[in-house]
This record gives structure tokens, C-alpha cells and sequence, in this order.
């Protein structure tokens, strides 16, 4: 009688042993070995590089809305940029935020108004106002409904209220803060923090000396209607106008036209007009 013995080789008991034995018995020319390494190698790199995508994702978003505030401070003059400090703990001192409606101009109530993302809610139809071709001077289609303001207070009294614009120049959507003083009129500064535009060109909006010239400038008229504008070479102080208006950026017109766009929009009646009659009212 012959006993079947009921062992199993190594091989047999794992088969993916078995098949990297396979794999190394064959030829290093075989054309189904380099084919198997170089899917294996691409699969586990893959692996690799998306597992680092997904843990390096909340450190991404920290570090974008850290340079943010950091642009919000610039915009408002409240950083030494020769002192590197913590950014996040001087914006938390410093900076209210709050979300307003931007038809009505009122303040909209809510239990944490950093948490309001206007850009993604630009994109929800359900959050967001399509502008008419017309009205569509800064290029830019449709607006979330409720808008993020930044506020500087001190003991009480209101110094600086920085307003979050964007538009189109030449090659993308610029998206930038811009900041006035306590009277809700004179720019205290202007800082981009996301943009496209032409490095040495259009990219010169990042320019500290170009963006010191937006300092003392006045957003509004008399009457009331926006006139800040950036001009095709340099602002003549002796004429009327010039103290709403910003030196050009040489080689750049299309840049600079899409920057005096922008702020004709966001300080008009279709962007931030009717919260800042409302502002100006209260405050005088």
C-alpha cells in the first residue's frame, strides 16, 4: 500500500515565492522579465508617491493659509519683513475676520468665520452669483455670495480694513489683498499671493517698490464711485486724478490693465460697494 504524503514544498505553499523563483531563473533579456520589473517598479513608486501626496496634503493646506495671513499683515503694513516671527499668532492678535453678504453689506453671523472658504464657495452654484457679461470688468464670471473681510481694531477703534480682490491680467486670474485705512478710502497697501503672470513683466506686481507706490492713494472719489487705477507709465502728480492713480509696470499693460480692473470691480457696487457706504456711515 502506498502512503501519499500530504506535504507541500515551499513552492507550492506560497505561491508568490514560487514566482519570483520563476522570475529569477529567467534571462535578464527576457522581454517578460524586464516587462514584469518595470510595471512592478512603476506599481510600488506609484504607491509610494500617492501615499506621500495624501500625508503631505494637510501640511500643503496649513502652509497656504499661513502665507495668506501672511499677505493680509503685508497688505496691512504689520509686518517687519527684516523679523521672521510666528505669523499665525500675530494674525490671530491683530486680525478680525468676518463674512459678509455682499448685496446687502451686512454682516453675516457665524460660529467660526475663518472656517468660510470664498474661492471654493465661487464655485458652488448653490454659494455664488454668475456676473453678467456687462458687469464682468474684472474677468473673473462668477462671485461667492458672502465675502471674507479682515479687520484691525485697536481699542475699539477700527485702523485698517483689508478687502480680499482677484481678476484676470494676461495669463491668469490674480488673487491678491487689498488694504485701506481707517477712513475706508486711502490704500494703506496692496499684496498678491497667488498669480501666473510674466516673471520680470506682469510679475513685477510683487515688487516691494511697485506695491509701496499703492501707499497714501485714495480708492474712492468724492461722490463716492471707485477711481483707483494703475496708468500706462508714470503718474504725474501735478494733474487731476493722480491721487488715484498707480505708475504702470513697463511691459506689462495687459497685467496692469487686469490689477485696475480688479479694484474698479471689488470697489464698485457689484463687489464691496455697498459694505463700505454701510462702514463709512457707521463710522462717521
Amino acid at each position: 500500500m502506498t502512503i501519499m504524503s500530504d506535504k507541500r514544498t515551499a513552492t507550492d505553499a506560497t505561491p508568490s515565492a514560487g514566482w519570483l523563483t520563476k522570475l529569477k531563473t529567467m534571462p535578464n533579456e527576457s522581454a517578460a522579465k524586464m516587462l514584469t520589473v518595470t510595471v512592478s517598479l512603476c506599481f510600488v513608486c506609484s504607491v509610494i508617491v500617492s501615499g506621500v501626496a495624501v500625508t503631505l496634503r494637510p501640511l500643503q493646506a496649513a502652509n497656504k493659509a499661513l502665507e495668506k495671513n501672511r499677505v493680509i499683515l503685508q497688505a496691512a503694513g504689520l509686518l517687519d519683513e527684516e523679523k521672521t516671527g510666528d505669523i499665525q499668532a500675530l494674525f490671530d492678535e491683530l486680525v478680525e475676520v468676518r463674512v459678509v453678504d455682499l448685496d446687502t453689506g451686512l454682516y453675516i453671523d457665524m460660529p467660526d468665520p475663518k472656517t468660510h472658504d470664498q474661492r471654493k464657495a465661487a464655485k458652488d452654484p448653490t454659494q455664488n452669483y454668475p456676473i453678467p457679461d456687462e458687469r464682468d470688468v474684472a474677468k473673473i464670471k462668477q462671485r461667492a455670495q458672502q465675502a471674507s473681510v479682515y479687520l484691525v481694531q485697536r481699542e475699539g477703534e477700527l485702523q485698517n480694513l483689508i478687502l480680499p480682490v482677484h481678476g484676470y491680467g494676461l495669463w491668469s486670474t490674480m488673487y491678491g489683498f487689498l488694504a485701506l485705512e481707517s477712513d475706508i478710502n486711502t490704500v494703506a497697501g496692496l499684496s498678491f499671493y497667488e498669480h501666473a503672470e510674466t516673471p520680470g513683466l506682469g510679475g513685477e506686481i510683487d515688487n516691494p517698490k511697485w506695491r509701496a507706490r499703492w501707499a497714501g492713494k485714495f480708492a474712492h472719489n468724492e461722490h463716492g464711485s471707485p477711481r483707483l487705477e494703475v496708468i500706462k507709465g508714470r503718474v504725474d502728480g501735478s494733474r487731476e486724478g493722480a491721487v488715484h492713480q498707480v505708475d504702470g509696470i513697463a511691459g506689462a499693460t495687459l497685467t496692469s490693465k487686469g490689477v485696475s480692473n480688479m479694484m474698479r470691480y471689488w470697489l464698485g457696487e457689484n463687489g464691496f460697494g455697498p459694505y463700505l457706504v454701510r462702514l463709512r456711515a457707521n463710522s462717521g
